[in-house]
């Protein structure tokens, strides 16, 4: 009867089941944002040597390196699911902390209400070109440059010249 209720409870030890028994919704709640950042930072450390612990396991099994401990390691479940169970408790405490940072809707009204107040009128765009200072001339969008008339009769003689000498 001493096996424990929980699963994760099997998978960490005393100390890291008391820091994620911290960040369930009872007591994550009651704590303050300085609490949350210093358990928030023992959870990364515990979470990181967690997942070293399993990367090193990993290579063993395969054979890249030489067992740290006795005996070679067979598998890494137990390791890379203690590593999931100190990130979740990870995220709990990053979304506490996320709440904390969140502004009430009243601030947010108050903040609204303030920009508003002190927002400038409207400005409305000007009318643009208007009848009352008179006919004004348009600018034109043709090219400026504009063929040889010369031209365009030496290139036309020429044709007709090459022509001529084919049919003779």
């Amino acid at each position: 009867m001493n096996e424990p209720t929980n699963p994760e409870d099997r998978l960490l030890s005393v100390a890291e089941r008391e820091i994620v028994q911290q960040t369930r919704p009872p007591g994550i709640s009651e704590r303050s944002r300085q609490e949350l950042h210093a358990l928030a930072r023992r959870l990364r450390q515990a979470r990181d040597r967690a997942h070293r612990i399993g990367w090193q396991q990993k290579r063993e099994i395969r054979g890249k390196a030489d067992p740290k401990g006795a005996t070679p390691a067979r598998d890494n479940l137990g390791t890379e699911a203690k590593a999931k169970v100190l990130a979740d408790a990870l995220a709990r405490v990053a979304a506490a902390l996320r709440q904390l940072d969140t502004p009430t809707q009243a601030e947010v009204m108050r903040k609204a209400v303030a920009l508003k107040a002190t927002k400038a009128a409207p400005r409305h765009p000007s009318a643009g070109r208007t009848a009352s200072g008179g006919m004004q001339p348009k600018t034109s969008r043709r090219p400026t440059v504009r063929a040889d008339p010369r031209e365009i009769g030496r290139v036309s003689q020429a044709v007709k010249v090459a022509q001529a000498k084919r049919d003779r």
